[in-house]
C-alpha cells in the first residue's frame, strides 16, 4: 500500500512550453483518485510523470512516502492500464495476465495460483485459454487490468481505459473498474476527458485545465461549489448556463438583457461578498435541473421567473432537455471561454440572433412545451451560482 504525493511539480517542454504548472495532489490509500479536464489539460502528462514515463522539470514526487524523482519506471512498482488495452495477440489470457510474474521467474505453480485468482475476481476464469482476438472490448480490458492487478502494485494508473468501448460498455465497465478497486484496495490515478465518467467513478475528482488544478474535491461539492466558472461549466451534463447580470445597487436583483431576477435576503445572507458588487457586472451560473416550467406548478413568485423562446427539446423519457434562446449576453470570462470550446461539454452555448443566447433546462416530461413556443421558466434563486467576471473565482463569504 502507498500514496501518490505530488508538490509543486511542474513540466515544460525543451521550447519551454508549460504542460503541468505547480500541480499539487495526494491520492492517499486506497482512493480512486480521477484527473479530468479537456484535451491538452496536462491530465496525461501527470499521470506518466508519476509512472516515470516523462521527467519531472521541477517539484516533489512521493510513492509511499518515497522520493521517486529519478527513480526509474520499474523500480516504482506501479502498474499502468493504458487506453489500448497493449495485449499480446498470441498470447493467451492466462499467459498475458502472468507474463509480468514470468518475468520475475516466480515458479509456475505460484503463477498458475496467481492467474486463477486474478482471472476470479475479474470474472474472467472461463476464458483463461483464449486469445485477446476472441475476446469483447470489455474482455479485453479487464485482462489488461488482470495484468496489472497480478502484480500487486503499490499504485495503479490508468489513462483514458475505457476511451475505445461503446456507450453500453462503457457504463458496465466504470462499475466494474470501482469494484475491482475497492477490492483490491490499492491508490488509484485515473485519467479520463468524460466528466460523467470522473463523477461517477472517483472517491475524489482533480479538474485540469491549461496545466493548472482548478479544483479538487469530491464529485458532489465540485459539482454544488465550484471553485470559478471553468470549473462551473465542464462539470455537469447539460453544462450550466452562464450569463452577464448587473447586481442592483441594494444587492435584491439581478439584471439579465431586458429582465430581471429578484434575489431574497437569504441569498445575500449565504454569500455576503455578493454585497461588494453592487452596481456592478458578475457572472451567473444557473443549472439546467434548476429551471422549471412554470405551468406545471403554483404561479411563480414575482421576479423569479425568466421568459425563453423554445428551440429545441430532446424527450429523454425520464425529463425533457429544452434549448431555448433568451435575451441575455453569454458570460465572456477567459474560463468561461475555455470551457465552452470544449467539445466534450453537453448543450454548448452558441449565439443566437440579435441579442439572445442560448440555454438549456431540465424539465419534467409532463411539460407540454414545443418548439417554436414561448415559454416562463422558474428560477430556484435558492441554487445560484456567482462568478467574478474578470477572475472567473466564485462569490461566496
Amino acid at each position: 500500500m502507498a500514496t501518490v504525493s505530488l508538490e509543486k511539480v511542474s513540466k515544460s517542454y525543451p521550447n519551454g512550453t508549460p504542460a503541468v504548472s505547480d500541480l499539487d495532489l495526494e491520492v492517499t490509500e486506497g482512493e480512486l483518485m480521477v484527473m479530468v479536464g479537456p484535451s491538452g489539460s496536462g491530465k496525461t502528462t501527470a499521470l506518466r510523470m508519476v509512472a516515470g514515463l516523462e521527467d519531472i522539470t521541477s517539484g516533489t514526487l512521493r510513492l509511499g512516502g518515497q522520493v521517486v524523482n529519478d527513480l526509474s519506471p520499474k523500480d516504482r512498482n506501479v502498474a499502468m492500464v493504458f487506453q489500448s488495452y497493449a495485449l499480446y495477440p498470441h498470447m493467451t489470457v492466462a499467459e498475458n495476465i502472468g507474463f509480468a510474474l514470468r518475468l520475475r521467474k516466480m515458479p509456475k505453480d505460484q503463477i498458475r495460483a496467481k492467474v486463477a485468482e486474478t482471472a476470479q475476481l475479474l470474472g474472467l476464469s472461463e476464458y483463461l485459454d483464449r486469445k485477446p482476438g476472441q475476446l469483447s472490448g470489455g474482455q479485453r480490458q479487464r485482462v489488461a487490468m488482470g495484468r496489472a492487478v497480478v502484480r500487486e502494485p503499490s499504485v495503479f494508473l490508468m489513462d483514458e481505459p475505457l476511451s475505445n468501448l461503446d456507450a453500453k460498455m462503457r457504463v458496465q465497465m466504470r462499475s466494474e473498474i470501482s469494484r475491482i478497486q475497492r477490492r483490491v484496495g490499492v491508490a488509484t490515478l485515473y485519467v479520463t476527458h468524460d466528466q460523467v465518467e470522473a463523477m461517477t467513478m472517483g472517491d475524489r475528482v482533480a479538474v485540469l485545465h491549461m496545466g493548472r488544478l482548478q479544483q479538487c474535491d469530491t464529485p458532489q461539492v465540485l459539482y454544488d461549489h465550484p471553485d470559478n466558472v471553468f470549473v462551473a461549466a465542464f462539470i455537469g451534463s447539460p453544462a450550466m448556463n452562464l450569463y452577464e447580470a448587473a447586481v442592483s445597487a441594494d444587492a435584491d436583483q439581478l439584471r439579465m438583457g431586458s429582465q430581471s431576477i429578484n434575489l431574497p435576503p437569504e441569498v445575500l445572507k449565504a454569500r455576503p461578498a455578493l454585497g461588494s458588487y453592487r452596481s456592478k457586472t458578475v457572472v451567473l451560473g444557473v443549472r439546467p435541473e434548476h429551471l422549471a416550467d412554470a405551468a406545471l406548478g403554483a404561479a411563480p413568485e414575482s421576479g423569479t421567473s425568466l421568459v425563453v423562446d423554445v428551440e429545441l427539446i430532446e424527450a429523454l423519457g425520464n425529463e425533457l432537455q429544452v434549448h431555448f434562446l433568451i435575451d441575455a449576453v453569454r458570460a465572456e470570462s477567459q474560463e468561461a471561454k475555455a470551457a465552452t470550446e470544449t467539445e466534450e461539454l453537453v448543450g454548448l452555448p452558441i449565439q443566437g440572433g440579435g441579442s439572445k443566447t442560448t440555454g438549456v433546462a431540465r424539465i419534467s416530461p409532463r411539460s407540454a412545451l414545443h418548439a417554436g413556443s414561448r415559454a416562463t421558466l422558474h428560477v430556484d434563486t435558492d441554487q445560484l451560482h456567482f462568478f467574478d467576471p474578470t477572475t472567473g473565482s466564485a462569490i461566496w463569504s
